[in-house]
């Protein structure tokens, strides 16, 4: 009698690729958190007003948002393995080099430089888990990565806080700068693409590639023909859901920011927040965001998988998110510490819900224009980077905080409008020259 072999398991070498984004994701954000917390002892040494704070805080974005297109560009045609190294080792020396700024110039310029060597790594985040997870897993994917941003900023801005305390900014910048030149090789050493790890068996990619993960490069025959083609970017800025997605994008990144740049300078200057305390007070809304993310990725693939339409399993907790983020300007309403926290956190929190967006990247984008799409998405949301730290510092005064808060709370507003409203059905774009996309879109109940 024959008997047939028992099936293969599939490996699980997607999580931990997941792992090492994470990480990434924690220390590029490690390198764009680090100058709000300098910033109320650096500004006094530089001798800089709140507005050109404002700007400074603004620079890493004008950068990293203008070649977003270019970076999502870059990630289409060059693998993730010696990119992100690249990237991870310039923007680290940028970092480094901030400790000997002494002045404006100076440290505008170095920030300038850090958004620009950071502008193609949310692109080629997208892309690794474009790569490496199947449709009904990458919300939750998603999820994982990006809470990399706040779970390191929760448990890494007390110890931030503490070496400003005690050693100032200029150690500030040596340390975190050193930790993402070290990253930057590990990473090289173990990350590869799907058809490329050698521990990666036929059953996992089997997997993947049945449930709608897309294989880049060479290897996967996927053509990937010129990118700078007009007609790529008409259809990638004329697509009406995409647009609702910019703008929601726009909109929580304005949040984000606020938290990245002015919110420890709003706890100790207009709050009266001891430094030390604000390190460990200002890591509760970045825990809040964490879970939010994390619990909107898994109950929205969990929907999915229930049969929920991927519009309703996808757009329900952005847009509840967005519009739980609007309670924000509570803050302004109280002097007690323990309620400024809970507004901050439960607004971050919502926040957190809602920044499963980036699945709208992998759901809408073209098969061989997802770099592209992530650097347009991206380029849309990161305008926030340059917009609201300028606005801010522009809208409060010596002791007035409030007008900032009700700002951050109309743009959340317009941005739960823009899902509501403009965010359409959950399916891949068309390019009409490959039929065999059909079978990739999903229909909605």
């Amino acid at each position: 009698m024959q008997v047939n072999p028992l099936p293969v398991k599939p490996t699980r070498v997607r999580y931990g690729m997941l792992a090492l984004v994470f990480v990434n994701v924690a220390i590029n954000y490690l390198d764009r958190a680090n100058l709000s917390v300098a910033a109320t002892q650096l500004g006094k040494d530089l001798d800089l007003s709140t507005k050109e704070l404002g700007y400074i805080f603004s620079a890493f974005g004008w950068a990293y948002a203008a070649l977003q297109i270019p970076g999502g560009i870059i990630a289409d045609r060059f693998g993730p393995r010696i990119l992100y190294a690249f990237c991870l080792i310039t923007w680290s020396l940028a970092t480094i080099a901030q400790s000997a700024v002494n002045g404006f110039l100076s440290l505008f310029s170095l920030r300038l430089l850090t958004g620009t060597f950071e502008a193609p790594s949310y692109p080629i985040n997208n892309r690794v888990v474009t790569s490496w997870f199947p449709d009904n897993e990458r919300a939750s994917a998603t999820a994982m990565y990006v809470s990399g941003q706040f779970i390191g900023l929760a448990f890494l801005l007390p110890a931030l806080t503490a070496i400003q305390a005690y050693s100032g900014w200029k150690v500030l910048f040596i340390v975190t700068g050193l930790v993402g030149l070290v990253w930057g090789i590990i990473w090289y050493l173990f990350y590869r693409d799907p058809l490329d790890h050698p521990q990666v068996n036929k059953a996992e990619l089997d997997h993947i590639e049945k449930g709608g993960g897309l294989f880049h490069g060479k290897k996967s025959g996927v053509d990937n023909p010129s990118l700078w083609r007009w007609k790529n970017f008409k259809l990638i800025l004329s697509n009406r859901t995409l647009w609702g997605v910019y703008i929601g994008q726009f909109s929580l990144n304005a949040t984000l920011w606020f938290f990245l740049t002015w919110f420890p300078t709003y706890l100790v200057k207009y709050r009266g927040i001891d430094l030390k305390q604000s390190g460990y007070l200002g890591s509760i809304p970045f825990l809040a965001a964490c879970a939010g993310l994390l619990l909107s990725g898994f109950i929205s693939d969990r929907l999915v998988k229930q049969g929920t339409s991927v519009s309703i399993a996808r757009k329900t907790p952005i847009i509840a998110g967005l519009l739980l983020s609007i309670v924000i300007i509570g803050a302004n309403y109280t002097n007690d510490v323990t309620l400024i926290i809970f507004f901050m956190s439960l607004a971050f929190f919502g926040v957190g819900m809602a920044l499963i967006s980036w699945v709208f990247v992998s759901i809408l984008s073209p098969k061989h224009l997802i770099g592209l799409t992530g650097g347009v998405f991206n380029l849309m949301g990161n305008l926030a980077s340059i917009v609201v730290p300028i606005t801010i510092g522009h809208l409060i005064t010596g002791t007035d905080f409030k007008p900032a808060i009700v700002f951050i709370g109309i743009v959340e507003f317009i941005g739960a409008c823009a899902y509501i409203f403009l965010v359409g059905k959950a399916e891949r774009i068309s390019t009409g020259d490959d039929q065999s996309e059909n079978a990739l879109i999903f229909e909605q109940k």
